[in-house]
Parts: C-alpha cells; structure tokens; sequence
C-alpha cells in the first residue's frame, strides 16, 4: 500500500515527519521522483529530490526538485512559468520512490513537449 507524505486537504504533520523518516535516498542523498498529472493520470517527467526539495515542496505546495546537472535546488516553472501544484505526494512501497500528483500549468518537458516521454522505442 502507498503512504501519503501530502495531501492538502487532509495534512497530518506527525504522518508526513514518520514517513520522510522512512524515506531510502541513495548515494547522493536523492530519491527519484515522478510527476503525474492528477486529473488526466498521465506521467510528465522523472526528476530527482532531496530532503531539502521535499520541504520546500511540502511547505510551498509547488514542486520543487534537485538538479544533478547544477548541483543546486530548482522550483518547476520558475523561469518558465510552468509550475507543478502539488495535490498529493505518496511514497512507493520500498520507500525509494515519490510519486507527486500535480496540477501542471503548461508544459512539464523544459522542450517544450506536454511531457518528458515522447521518444518511443517500441
């Protein structure tokens, strides 16, 4: 079963504290995490958190991710305007994986594409 870290409308602060305890980041300190839109199910990127993005996500209700390139924390659509507002965030069952359920303003893909998965193989 998944366990929620977020939702809005039901925020518990000791549930969302013992599951961020429970939380399996690697090396690095980041876990991956998936951005889905929360009305249509559709998945719109794969990006990377922290402990720090995360809070920053939970305390601004955006997502706000790690960027392994820049080494440095990123709001999604700061410069672009093409923020995630978050509706949930639920941790996968291993605890090594987030799932943010989003309101997309605009495109998530920084191509500019709907989404991040547009190149198919097969």
């Amino acid at each position: 079963m998944n366990d929620k870290i977020i939702n809005h409308h039901d925020f518990n602060q000791q549930k969302t504290t013992q599951i961020l305890a429970k939380l399996k980041f690697n090396d690095q300190g980041l876990i991956t995490a998936i951005a889905q839109d929360s009305r249509t199910k559709k998945v719109l990127m794969l990006a990377w958190m922290n402990l720090e993005s995360i809070n920053k996500t939970i305390e601004s209700g955006y997502a706000t991710y790690f960027s392994r390139s820049r080494n440095e924390i990123w709001r999604k659509g700061e410069t672009s305007g093409n923020l995630q507002k978050i509706i949930e965030i639920i941790a996968d069952c291993d605890f090594d994986c987030l799932l943010l359920s989003v309101e997309q303003v605009g495109n998530a893909c920084h191509t500019g594409k709907e989404n991040c998965f547009f190149n198919k193989i097969l």
